[in-house]
């Protein structure tokens, strides 16, 4: 069995720090959007992705380095105020089973999560949406990571905060934790996830052992 996480709003509570960041970047380009309308529509898409969709749904052309000066921005309040998800080092390290990251961040990204977080050391194997042609909610990030892995889809669990991320794990034929701990989630969260092909939901990090178990 081979486990996949995603990263923001799974292994790091980035996800607030995120869309205040793209919320803030925009206005301030006169593309006014609040950090609950990034949460809403974006959570799970990857960056080029978010860029693409806002310049079609408003008629705009964006500036080229926008994803350059939302990532300075980001990166700069990561190093002071980035937190790991609460449990998650002791949940990953009391699974006995192969596991890698899959996350729609550009490596960068990543890899600045789980240094500033102290989580690297639990992951060789990390693979971003950057490596394939469509991100999440289409299955490739999965799928290249399970081939990359040399596992069957099927033996895979994905652990995942956002829609596209279970929409995307559903879709590549992988069973599905909802997690619903990180900062950005409501309460009707879960259920939503359930909705869409979760096949567990589990609010706190303590509880992912046995959730794994019972699948």
């Amino acid at each position: 069995m081979l486990l996949i996480f995603d990263c923001d709003g799974v292994l790091v509570d980035s996800e607030p720090l995120s869309c205040r960041i793209d919320a803030e970047v925009l206005t301030g380009l006169g593309v006014p959007y609040t950090a609950e309308e990034i949460a809403r529509s974006f959570v799970g898409v990857s960056q080029k992705d978010m860029i693409a969709r806002i310049s079609a749904e408003r008629g705009l052309t964006l500036p080229d380095d926008l994803g350059d000066r939302i990532n300075r921005a980001l990166f700069a309040r990561f190093e002071t105020d980035l937190k790991a998800i609460d449990g998650v080092r002791d949940a990953i390290l009391a699974l006995p089973y192969r596991r890698c990251v899959a996350s729609s961040s550009l490596p960068q990204r990543i890899a600045l999560s789980l240094r500033v977080t102290g989580l690297a050391d639990l992951f060789e194997n990390v693979f971003s949406a950057s490596e394939v042609r469509h991100g999440k909610p289409a299955p490739d990030l999965f799928l290249h990571a399970a081939l990359r892995m040399e596992a069957d889809p099927a033996t895979c669990i994905v652990i995942e905060d956002s829609i596209a991320g279970v929409q995307a794990a559903r879709a590549a034929g992988m069973r599905v934790i909802g997690f619903t701990g990180g900062g950005h989630c409501g309460p009707e969260h879960g259920e939503r996830l359930r909705e869409i092909g979760a096949t567990t939901i589990v609010t706190r990090m303590s509880d992912l052992p046995q959730a794994v178990a019972a699948l």
